[in-house]
């Protein structure tokens, strides 16, 4: 069921994605009076296809649902129409519009997503809001990993800053440590600042780790099933772990280090249940667990939540969306850096689907859908043959240099950059079957 949830998720943001992108080709191609054959959502076979009377174009929804199209009449496209294009140039065809109103054509589908995305992330705002955890707020610091341990961070541990740039929130911690291939942090431990040289060399693998700081929080109980050995105990959920026997816990591995030492024997443990502290006696069974749900007691940091009204709301989205495409060209820029390793990172529509919730929400799926805008906006303007990035280099080189290049030139772009796409697509593949797989 989750998998099947994540997967309408997918499709759903991909579809609308696709529907946006295509219509800003599409809009522009018949402002400037250029015919358009074929708008699809999906690849053909067609399950639907409808032309209107007096139209030129078909539209239709395909059953290969792995995108869509605008069939711009005279266009070296995906459709690689090589019998029309030898046709004589006709005046309703793209070939023959001036240079400018072809930019226009072609940037307009990277246009639509950037003003979706900004829509989304208006709307989101005026919504729901903005709730997150100011690093300042975060007073317990962070729980280290396997790898930020190497590092040389410890639990408990405050960061402030990396290179000297403060962060706000608490959970971009790992983002802007990566994205800034930061060389020193400075920490906050145990009452003094502390600046730690970050080894180089394990930044790719940060890029790769999840989970490198987590929110440290008292650990507390989360449920009790009936099917315990502490059933019927006295336990309530957030009950707040303070010791167990003699031994004062706070960490997970805290608790599960203290409670290897009382295997198969009963052990009191110390609890905070509001303001009282009460004590629990606990069995302990071989495995040195007591099968109660554990979890952090997240009520004890104080999160930040920010309203918007209306009119608020559109600065704050346009001003998310800028630094969303900030964020994201730095991620690029990191890609396109092999001794990152950041091309480890790189993920298909299995890595994409991943990212959505388990359960429906609302909320977290525009502000997916929203970042998935953007990603589809500055990759397609990668200067790549096939994609708009690539006709908008040529349009401009036209431009330029007052010479257009010949229809066989573009034809033979077009083949090379569909390569490199599939290519890219293989390889981003292969990634999330070693990422999931193995």
């Amino acid at each position: 069921m989750v998998i099947l949830i994540k997967v309408l998720q997918l499709i759903m943001a991909l579809s609308l994605l696709v529907l946006i992108h295509e219509f800003g080709h599409y809009i522009f191609a018949r402002l400037f009076k250029i015919r358009v054959e074929q708008f699809y959502l999906f690849f053909p076979p067609a399950i639907f296809k409808y032309k209107p009377k007096k139209s030129d174009t078909e539209f239709g929804i395909g059953c290969i649902p792995l995108g869509g199209f605008c069939k711009i009449s005279g266009m070296i496209d995906e459709s690689m129409d090589k019998e029309a294009l030898a046709q004589e140039p006709q005046p309703w065809e793209f070939r023959t519009r001036p240079a400018w109103q072809r930019l226009f054509v072609m940037i307009g589908g990277v246009l639509f997503n950037f003003i979706f995305a900004i829509f989304l992330y208006c709307t989101i705002l005026f919504v729901w809001g903005k709730e997150y955890l100011r690093n300042d707020d975060a007073v317990y610091g962070i729980q280290v990993n396997e790898l930020s341990e190497r590092m040389g961070f410890r639990d408990g541990d405050r960061i402030l800053a990396f290179d000297g740039a403060p962060v706000e929130d608490f959970f971009k911690l790992q983002a802007d440590l990566v994205r800034s291939q930061a060389a020193t942090a400075s920490v906050l431990r145990a009452g003094d600042t502390l600046e730690l040289a970050i080894d180089p060399e394990l930044l790719p693998e940060a890029m790769n780790t999840p989970g490198l700081f987590s929110l440290a929080v008292p650990m507390a109980v989360g449920s009790v099933p009936d099917t315990s050995i502490n059933a019927g105990v006295g336990l309530q959920a957030g009950d707040r772990f303070l010791q167990v026997g003699t031994q004062p816990v706070f960490y997970y591995k805290e608790l599960q280090a203290a409670l290897e030492q009382y295997k198969n024997t009963t052990v009191d443990v110390l609890f905070l249940r509001g303001a009282d502290t009460v004590a629990v006696p606990l069995q302990v069974n071989d495995l040195g667990k007591i099968q109660v749900g554990l979890g952090g007691d997240v009520r004890a940091v104080q999160w930040t939540r920010k309203e918007y009204s209306f009119l608020e709301a559109i600065p704050a989205g346009f001003q998310l969306t800028f630094s969303t495409i900030g964020d994201y060209l730095k991620e690029l820029k990191l890609i396109f850096t092999p001794k990152t390793e950041a091309y480890k990172s790189l993920g298909s529509f299995i890595a994409i689907g991943s990212i959505f919730p388990s359960t429906w929400n609302w909320q977290s799926f525009w502000n997916i859908t929203a970042w998935l805008s953007i990603m589809l906006a500055v990759l397609n303007l990668l200067p790549i043959p096939a994609l708009d990035g690539g006709h908008v280099l040529f349009v401009l080189y036209e431009m330029i240099t007052r010479r257009k290049p010949s229809d066989k030139f573009l034809e033979y772009a077009q083949m090379v950059g569909m390569v490199l796409l599939l290519t890219l697509v293989v390889f981003a593949l292969s990634n999330d079957f070693i990422r999931y797989v193995f």
